[in-house]
């Protein structure tokens, strides 16, 4: 079956799970093939890839920005679940925006890269590519980093939406980048996991997993970490490539890994939840919801929390993987959480964004948007996030 036949059917929630656990860790990563010597190279350049710099900016107004099918990017006062202001794009937005000088990044599916002001909603630029936009920018010194299904790795200067370089593929990019080493590490449909320097988009090294990739990589530690949909979660050298370890799991990886302390977080598609030793891939626990997971962990407080197509989001025992409560929505959970102070926040695909206090295990507000909810929502103050975040949502950005 193509990719495009398998992806349809599981977004649809017709995943047969299959059968297995997860093996033995297998180091060297046989079936995992490191090169450093690319096949493809970068289309020509703009004549310059020097950045405006970027002006800083802060937004004092407690905000938390989310995105909806409805084609609407929403500013929502974290006190009350009302809008301050909403940012109507040019179609739906599954993307999930990231923060950075006082703007908010965010793709949308009519192709189109958006910087927004975060205080009034106004748009500030567009950037249009040629296809899809899915993936979440990553903003790093004065540049925008981000993926299309157009094939391309796109670097934008934050403060213009100039482009500063890009990377062509052969297949699209549905992953968000990471960046780390002055490297931009993300994962293709083709199932490569690319290395391009920040400055000009050179290709450092490439490795290849035997499926295509949905999932975002987390850098930490030296380590690149990403899932595929070859059943695989692995791990390879940060600044070479080369592969340190894999793990077999029992289906796909659709979501995306994240690292608190010593231990990886993990979730297979088929909707089981694994705590990985960070080092060596050993599993130290392990979680099955009664659903598939297309969303990300985050960690944060000794707790794991994590939405499910069986329309929950759970709270786990980080150190024992312990259920300490759950909270129900009327739908698919497709997002990954943000959390900060006593509250979690996501999206449901009942169209709404629930802030769920920690204590009480109740929804404090819900606002109702016009489609489904597959983002990840973000706070307009990266100093209010609290815990680990995978590098699909803007959270940990």
């Amino acid at each position: 079956m193509s990719f495009f036949c398998r992806y349809a059917v599981r977004r649809l929630g017709v995943c047969v799970c299959l059968l297995g656990c997860w093996a033995v860790v297998v180091m060297g990563m046989v079936g995992c093939e490191q090169r450093n010597t690319p096949d493809l190279t970068p289309i020509s350049q703009p004549a310059s890839t020097s950045v405006t710099p970027p002006v800083a900016a802060s937004i004092s107004v407690p905000l938390l920005y989310a995105a909806s099918f409805d084609g609407n990017l929403y500013a929502l006062d974290t006190l009350t679940g009302q809008p301050r202001w909403t940012f109507r794009a040019d179609t739906s937005i599954k993307s999930s925006p990231v923060v950075a000088y006082g703007l908010v990044f965010v793709g949308s599916n009519g192709k189109s890269v958006h910087a927004i002001d975060g205080a009034t909603g106004k748009q500030r630029w567009q950037f249009k590519t040629g296809s899809y936009v899915y993936a979440s920018p990553t903003v790093v010194d004065g540049r925008v980093f981000v993926g299309s299904m157009d094939n391309n790795i796109y670097a934008l200067d934050a403060m213009t939406g100039r482009p500063l370089w890009l990377y062509r593929a052969n297949y699209g990019f549905y992953a968000s980048p990471a960046v780390a080493n002055g490297l931009v590490y993300v994962g293709g449909l083709d199932g490569n996991l690319y290395a391009l320097t920040t400055e000009s988009g050179t290709l450092k090294w490439l490795t290849k997993t035997n499926d295509y990739i949905l999932s975002s990589p987390v850098v930490a530690d030296g380590t690149v970490y990403i899932g595929s949909n070859d059943k695989k979660i692995y791990a390879v050298d940060a600044l070479t490539g080369k592969p340190r370890w894999f793990v077999q799991a029992g289906s796909a990886i659709d979501s995306s890994p994240v690292v608190a302390g010593e231990r990886l977080y993990v979730a297979e598609a088929s909707g089981k939840l694994y705590a990985l030793n960070a080092t060596t891939g050993q599993q130290q626990w392990a979680f099955q919801t009664t659903a598939g997971i297309n969303g990300s962990p985050v960690v944060a407080g000794g707790t794991v929390y994590i939405g499910s197509r069986d329309h929950a989001l759970y709270a786990l025992s980080a150190t024992t993987g312990a259920v300490q409560w759950t909270f129900r929505t009327q739908f698919d959970i497709y997002g990954t959480p943000f959390v900060s102070g006593r509250t979690v926040y996501v999206g449901s695909n009942d169209g709404r964004i629930y802030a769920v206090d920690r204590a009480t295990k109740q929804a404090r507000w819900s606002f109702q948007t016009g489609g489904v909810v597959v983002s990840s929502p973000v706070a307009a103050q990266k100093e209010v996030a609290l815990g680990a975040y995978p590098t699909v949502s803007g959270g940990g950005k």
